[in-house]
């Protein structure tokens, strides 16, 4: 009985070591199959489309340009730091990104150079689909495309845009860490701050920014509108949406706000109070105001309401909560 027990133990283990060298093999293959996947994936190229419909695939960029400051940013927050060969002149003009001193200037965001352009020899350029002057960087798209230089245009006005370009731009780099600390952290601060921040009550608002021309009013759709919204604000431009083409002070002290906002436009922040001075405050009505009279009628800063703040989204949102909790900034 003995001796037939030791067979079948033996048996047994040979049946499992079998089995146990099937299964490496078999697991082996995967690993095989799946990195040859991925090295198809990268000669295949990275596929994305864009913010005006096109399909866009990229090898492995190593030049590429920005035509605006924030899209250069987003790129570095990306991981593609050493690759960003030229850029506007916003991107050195308002954001301190520790570019190289010889970094190539292409012309400014409103009016890129496209022979400066293409004599980088780009693998990938990043534009903007909403450039207001004649639609500059759109009309580039046929002289890049035609030089087989991709051209790729975002549209960044919130953070969930910031986000999604983020998100494209490390596939592409293939830094997937800085999506996850430049994107989806910023994301879970973001939430957090306006659930502590949820009250009862709705303060109205009134959002403006100044610029040479004067002053207009703006909706829940802009970038800062959007954050006093989720915050739990009411825009009064919601319910007089006319005030976009028509801004009126005597609607303004009708409505008489909580809360007044005022976003600056432009390097002078001169300029920006003597277009308030000459086209509001001037108004005998306008020291009546609630929020004038509660120290509610405030000028905030252009690098977090003016500018993208892209990874430091988060921080804008605090700012604006801080206010409608009346704390300290």
């Amino acid at each position: 009985m003995q001796k037939h027990n030791c067979k079948q133990t033996h048996a047994r283990y040979c049946f499992l070591l079998a089995l146990l060298l099937v299964s490496i093999l078999a697991l082996s293959g995967c690993g095989t199959n799946q990195t040859m996947q991925e090295s198809s994936q990268q000669e295949d190229g990275y596929t994305f489309t864009d913010a005006i419909g096109q399909e866009i695939t990229v090898h492995n960029p190593q030049r590429v340009v920005s035509l605006m400051g924030s899209f250069s940013e987003i790129w570095i927050l990306a991981g593609g730091a050493d690759t960003l060969v030229g850029t506007s002149y916003d991107t050195v003009d308002n954001r301190d990104l520790g570019l190289p001193e010889d970094i190539a200037i292409v012309g400014t965001y409103q009016n890129p150079n496209i022979e400066e352009i293409l004599a980088l020899n780009p693998d990938l350029v990043l534009l903007s689909s909403e450039t207001t002057r004649t639609d500059s960087h759109v009309a580039l798209k046929d002289a890049l495309n035609g030089a087989d230089i991709p051209a790729a245009y975002f549209s960044v006005t919130h953070f969930e845009d910031y986000l999604n370009m983020l998100k494209i731009c490390t596939d592409i780099t293939g830094n997937q860490d800085a999506y996850q600390t430049n994107g989806i952290a910023v994301e879970e601060r973001i939430a957090q701050i306006i659930a502590d921040s949820k009250t009862e009550t709705s303060p109205s608002v009134l959002l403006m920014i100044t610029y040479s021309g004067g002053i207009r009013a703006q909706s829940s759709d802009t970038m800062t509108g959007k954050m006093l919204s989720e915050l739990g604000c009411k825009n009064i431009l919601d319910d007089y949406p006319s005030m976009l083409q028509d801004f009126s002070v005597e609607k303004i002290i009708e409505t008489d706000p909580d809360y007044i906002f005022v976003i600056p436009m432009g390097n002078d922040d001169a300029l920006a109070q003597k277009n308030l001075k000459e086209n509001v405050e001037s108004n005998p009505a306008w020291n009546s105001l609630t929020a004038v009279k509660n120290d509610r009628y405030i000028l905030l800063p252009k690098d977090k309401f003016l500018y993208k703040p892209n990874a430091v989204w988060d921080e804008s949102y605090a700012y604006l909560a801080a206010l409608l909790n009346e704390q300290a900034v």
